[in-house]
């Protein structure tokens, strides 16, 4: 009995030091937590304040609308991460033309801006695709952004059918040199993220793969081409 208790007394440091790390470990999560909610929080007062002040007639928003609804979607996304949970996107038949439509007007002040065209070729009549129009929505505006982050030229989104299923593309005409990144921290330096690369293909690669659909991203002398293809709602056509 004696040694059972010296054991005992011998080895409560050890767990005591044990239960004390695990302790502090549970505080500094906690802190880390309520911290990271209180930003979600300051995030979602501009949003809000932004979504109060678009005109009645969601026409005469422009792309501001569908940028709004990117930043909640994402704020959204950012506070289940947080929290542990799943955030669960709603599946429904999806007006492709009015989504590409949002967001290639949404990025016509970026090229105007760099001096770049931004085109779109639609040759997909009224197509319908099924599925999480939001994460759609992010997909297509990633790709777009990737040809202005990192390609150069003329910047062509091109939607099309074939064989049952939609094809969506984002040409431009290659590569672009990396202009030198100023130091200062403008609200474009500290908003335009791109020190940090491949997130968006991630997104795109991810979004297909949920719609039962396929994503490529193909480079060549002649410029580079990220593709989506999507079954399209009812089936072939």
């Amino acid at each position: 009995m004696a040694l059972e208790l010296a054991q005992v007394v011998t080895g409560f440091p050890l767990v005591a030091s044990f239960a004390i790390a695990g302790g502090i470990a549970v505080l500094r999560e906690g802190r880390r937590r309520a911290s990271l909610n209180a930003a979600v929080h300051e995030l979602r007062r501009p949003l809000q304040v932004m979504a109060l002040s678009l005109p009645a007639d969601s026409g005469a928003a422009g792309g501001l609308d569908s940028s709004l609804r990117l930043a909640a979607a994402a704020v959204d996304r950012l506070e289940s991460e947080i929290n542990g949970a799943r955030p669960q996107g709603e599946v429904a038949p999806v007006a492709v033309g009015s989504l590409v439509e949002a967001t290639v007007e949404r990025w016509r002040g970026r090229a105007a801006l760099e001096g770049r065209s931004l085109s779109l070729r639609w040759r997909a009549g009224d197509s319908l695709v099924t599925g999480d129009e939001i994460e759609l929505l992010q997909t297509v505006d990633n790709m777009i952004n990737n040809a202005f982050e990192h390609g150069s030229g003329a910047v062509v989104v091109e939607v099309r059918e074939s064989g049952g299923r939609l094809r969506l593309a984002v040409l431009d005409s290659g590569s672009s040199t990396p202009s030198p990144r100023s130091g200062g921290r403008s609200l474009r330096a500290r908003v335009d993220g791109r020190a940090r690369h491949g997130h968006g293909l991630k997104i795109a690669r991810r979004a297909a793969a949920r719609h039962g659909g396929d994503f490529r991203l193909r480079c060549s002398s002649r410029g580079t081409e990220a593709r989506l293809e999507l079954p399209l709602a009812g089936g072939a056509r």
